[in-house]
């Protein structure tokens, strides 16, 4: 049987190389033709096939009551509305007429959002990938009248096409090889269905094995952030092996526990190396610079070039991120990242009631991009040639996509060019800002990417949660205002009479919106998150309430009573042959890492034990790949580390220097000491050494501080032996401070990182260190502290 596996996995290939072809758009205009079943339906998605020529029937029972009547194989697509390749498929196969006609009369045909539907899309792809072939979509596979899966690809060209040395089969070739596959041995394809079937159970069951073999303790935290490989030129995750080439995802769930694990003293290269990958997004053609906002990823190594539709997810978790590396390391970039991405989603992806749509999409005029790049004519058209010539020395001189198009991007930090032109960072933005606005409204005019007005719960949860930190963070309340309103919005149109949540709210033709579909894990996990951190924005308790109220509901329905963890489906949905309890945190989080997360958020707040309890359960139901492969589940690492440090279990990170907080108050929080005496040199003198290790992004005054106005503020050692302070017969070496000039153009000397100071003190038993000082990073300081070493 896992000969007939290979046999056809080798027939039947996924293709998705980019570039290959031009863009389709979405089937968004005019109807042509006659309305398929799908023409009822809600989701944008599935109204893009609407009017295709094959005989699409929605995901429900009646498409496999058809399958079993007529004795079909059904032919299942799925895919999103701003997915670019799932466009060119539509355009190429499900439009053409002969294609469609072959689909209609050997196969009941059945068309799926994996946005509404994201637990068919996760049966399917493991499916996919236990044949070992790469996912992606749209997705395609052929299924047995009851389901099961007996092989599938991603992305196939109408015809059979010639990639370099490697011939692609094209849809005519596969119908054509599935149909006399299925003739002449239909029994062996249900085996091959029966047989995928149980490695897809066992794929998505597989992280329950050893549970009780594994110790949660500091070490699978460290395991986890040893294993990503960091680009350290261009910043982001890649392969070390392959030079960091190919695709790059931001992956938000890895950033949120780099930069928290970069708070340590002992981790500065890696927070160097976060801050590179901050910088390099933000400054990237990822980063839309004219309207704000992030796209779905970077086709290659520099940010540079994006796969450009433009996802709710990512943009809420993107201004999480920066707000909470700002709150580590205060820069001007992070708050602008962040205030523009929240103008983008405010303009929109905002709803007239305050909800948040889904997506841009990626593609205009059959033409993916087009909306977002430029020709050097046509910026010399629109801004003047001088103004367009200094535009492009900041944003991009030459054609950096498709060898004639410019994708803005900074080829450097804006305060290096400001440097160079002998300007400030803000005279500098001040004179770009009204070249972008004509820009951005030029670009305007033109025709605009589609744009995908489905509500879905969960997206809306983590949008809540961006706006809830930034509004923290950065003292905004109008941004506090916007996460009240969404959440307002959520708990009374997606919630039913009893209190569970929808998926989504969208209207079907015809008719007004609603809520629609069960719920799933992550709208219950993801809405919490967002209510959670609506909470620490504004201390009202009925976000607590609420948020106390899902997690009870979502254990209710979802939990897996025997072994721990929760199930993505509830209880009552749809049985599908499979029923998945995800784990892998990509470039959302699982919904069992969040839950596990926001267990542990509600016991800091409530102080109410079982909550502790049931994120311990959690934590250890997933022990297996936690151990084995850590960098899967970046969320649930990170909810380890805070679980440990908030119980006590590990502060120093094994080496006796604290671990700063994420928000932290005095300036102990930030600084650590430790002393070491050495072997007295006589019977009166010894050596001592005091290492001050300060935390990334902060500094403390150096002594001298080589300035008048904050001689109070310089750092001071004081020594005491057998608790008398020692006035003479001690030597003290302070070393020399960093000049720095700060945005005010205030000069002084600073100390940062890890600093040593010396000297010989009396022979004594009881030596006691006492250092005065302040920290502080741009904008901030900290109250002051007085540090005691023995």
């Amino acid at each position: 049987m896992l000969q007939r596996v290979s046999q056809v996995a080798v027939l039947v290939v996924g293709f998705s190389t980019p570039g290959l072809i031009p863009a389709a758009p979405p089937a968004s205009g005019p109807a042509q033709g006659k309305a398929n079943r799908l023409a009822k339906e809600s989701s944008p998605y599935l109204l893009q096939h609407a009017y295709n020529p094959v005989d699409w029937y929605p995901w429900g029972p009646e498409a496999f009551e058809q399958a079993k009547k007529q004795n079909k194989l059904i032919f299942l697509s799925i895919g999103y509305s701003s997915c670019h390749w799932c466009h060119v498929m539509e355009r190429e196969s499900f439009s053409n007429p002969e294609i469609a006609q072959v689909m209609n009369d050997h196969f009941i045909c059945i068309k799926v959002d994996r946005e509404e539907r994201p637990d068919i899309d996760d049966i399917y792809m493991t499916a996919l990938q236990v044949t070992d072939q790469q996912g992606g979509w749209p997705l395609t596979m052929i299924l047995t009248p009851e389901g099961k899966p007996i092989f599938g690809g991603t992305y196939f060209p109408p015809t059979d096409k010639k990639v370099g040395d490697d011939e692609i089969p094209g849809m005519k070739s596969i119908l054509a090889r599935v149909i006399e596959l299925d003739r002449k041995e239909r029994p062996e394809l249900i085996k091959q269905a029966d047989h995928i079937a149980k490695l897809t159970i066992e794929a998505l069951d597989r992280n329950q094995l050893g549970v009780a073999l594994v110790k949660l303790d500091r070490e699978l935290v460290k395991a986890a952030v040893e294993a990503f490989e960091i680009d350290p030129e261009h910043g982001g995750l890649g392969s070390k092996a392959r030079q960091f080439r190919g695709t790059k995802f931001p992956r938000p769930p890895v950033w949120g526990l780099l930069l928290r694990e970069s708070r340590r003293p002992d981790q500065a290269e890696l927070a160097k190396l976060v801050q590179l990958t901050l910088h390099k997004m933000a400054e990237g053609g990822i980063y839309d610079h004219l309207g704000g906002g992030f796209h779905r990823y970077s086709t290659e190594r520099t940010w540079t070039v994006p796969h450009f539709e433009k996802m709710l997810y990512d943009n809420a978790q993107l201004v999480e991120l920066y707000s909470e590396a700002h709150q580590l390391w205060p820069d001007p970039l992070y708050r602008r990242t962040v205030e523009e991405t929240l103008a983008f989603i405010d303009r929109e992806l905002t709803s007239p009631a305050g909800a948040f749509y889904s997506a841009l999409d990626a593609d205009t005029n059959h033409k993916e991009g087009e909306f977002y790049f430029w020709t050097v004519h046509e910026l010399k058209k629109v801004l003047g040639s001088d103004d367009a010539a200094f535009f492009m020395s900041i944003y991009g001189e030459r054609a950096n996509f498709e060898d004639q198009f410019i994708i803005p991007r900074l080829s450097q930090p804006l305060r290096e060019t400001a440097q160079q032109l002998k300007l400030s960072e803000d005279q500098l933005l001040a004179r770009l800002a009204p070249l972008k606005n004509t820009l951005f409204e030029a670009r305007s005019k033109r025709e605009r990417p589609f744009l995908d007005t489905k509500v879905i719960c969960a997206w809306n949860g983590q949008m809540i949660a961006g706006y809830a930190k930034a509004g923290e963070v950065f003292k905004k309340p109008d941004y506090i205002q916007r996460a009240r309103r969404a959440a307002e919005f959520v708990l009374t149109k997606l919630r039913t009479k009893d209190g569970r949540l929808y998926r989504v709210y969208a209207a079907v033709p015809g008719e007004l919106p609603a809520g629609r579909g069960f719920a799933f894990l992550d709208d219950y996990t993801y809405l919490v998150h967002g209510l959670l951190n609506l909470h620490d924005a504004t201390g009202e308790k009925r976000w607590l309430e609420e948020a106390r109220q899902l997690t009870e509901i979502a254990m209710k329905y979802h939990r897996d009573g025997n072994r721990g963890g929760y199930f993505f489906t509830a209880s009552d949905a749809e049985k599908l042959f499979a029923r998945a309890r995800d784990s892998y945190d990509g470039v959302q989080p699982s919904g069992n890492s969040q839950m596990a997360r926001n267990l542990l958020r509600l016991w800091q707040k409530t102080k109410e034990e079982p909550y502790r309890e049931l994120c311990v359960k959690t934590l250890k139901a997933f022990g297996l790949p936690l151990r084995l492969q850590p960098a899967t589940m970046p969320t649930m690492v990170r909810c380890l580390d805070e679980y440990l440090e908030a119980t006590g279990d590990e502060s120093t990170n094994g080496t006796g220097k604290a671990v700063p907080p994420i928000r932290p108050k005095e300036s102990a929080d930030v600084v650590s000491a430790k002393l070491e005496l050495g072997v007295p040199r006589n019977a009166q003198t010894q050596d001592f050494t005091l290492t001050l290790t300060i935390a990334p992004g902060w500094h403390i005054y150096a002594n001298p501080v080589d300035n008048e106005a904050l001689k109070d503020s310089q750092t001071v050692v004081r020594l005491l032996a057998n608790g008398q302070l020692l006035t003479s017969d001690f030597k003290l070496v302070m070393p020399k401070g960093k000049a720095t000039t700060d945005s005010s153009g205030a000069t002084y000397a600073i100390y940062e990182g890890t600093i040593t100071i010396t000297g010989t003190v009396p022979v004594t038993k009881d030596l006691e260190v006492r250092v005065k000082l302040v920290a502080c990073r741009e904008g901030q300081c900290l109250v002051p502290s007085l540090l005691k070493v023995k």
